[in-house]
């Protein structure tokens, strides 16, 4: 049944369309500008439409498994949406969203039998191998699990650097790189703070959680 999506698209239509200060029609016909490319996990819980509440024209999405950038390969959908995005629109702030509780990321941490998912995630080896490096002797699994996710989030941050779009937007001045990680349980947006090593809350207000990740880049 799709009676959900249909009622989605009703209410979407009597914001979007309808008013005197409707934006759709206004943005079908003078074009976009968004300010953002988030590239976000396929995670039905993460969309950032809904948890960052934006309206129309806000930001370029791009999807994938854990939020995981492959590095560059001439013709993948992201390298083609890069070059449209940065060359093309002038957005100026790329994020990488990463989420708690990430199935992709438990994929590689327990090895999944699976060769289809397996074969993409893999290359996000190297965050949950750096997760463990970091590991205390204390932790437990499901710490390891989230220092994977914010490490991986790190991981796709770098494999970001090797797309050439993205080389000559930071080159220029023209565009900078966001690492974010959202709490999804606990209710919070984390940055990766360099000056820290850490990630660390951008909710200034009554923040719901804190970042645990250790100091593996000193």
């Amino acid at each position: 049944m799709t009676d959900k999506l249909i009622a989605g698209f009703e209410r979407f239509r009597s914001e979007a369309y309808e008013g005197r200060n409707a934006l759709m029609p206004q943005l079908a016909a003078d074009g976009q500008k968004p300010d953002y490319f988030i590239i976000s996990c396929i995670d039905s819980r993460a969309n950032p439409g809904i948890i960052f509440k934006t309206e129309p024209g806000t930001f370029f999405a791009h999807k994938a498994m854990g939020a995981i950038v492959r590095p560059y390969k001439k013709g993948t959908a992201l390298a083609a949406a890069l070059q449209f995005a940065l060359q093309y629109n002038q957005v100026s702030k790329l994020i990488v969203l990463g989420h708690t509780g990430c199935g992709a990321v438990k994929a590689l941490v327990e090895n999944i039998d699976d060769e289809e998912i397996s074969s993409f995630v893999e290359v996000a080896r190297a965050g949950v191998e750096k997760a463990k490096q970091c590991a205390c002797a204390e932790d437990t699994h499901d710490d390891i699990y989230r220092h994977s996710e914010e490490q991986i989030v790190l991981e796709s941050v770098s494999n970001l650097m090797t797309y050439p779009s993205v080389q000559k937007a930071i080159t220029e001045g023209r565009a900078e790189i966001k690492p974010w990680l959202f709490d999804m349980s606990g209710g919070d947006l984390l940055e990766y703070d360099e000056n820290v090593k850490a990630f660390t809350s951008l909710i200034h207000q009554s923040p719901l959680s804190k970042s645990g990740v250790k100091d593996c880049h000193a």
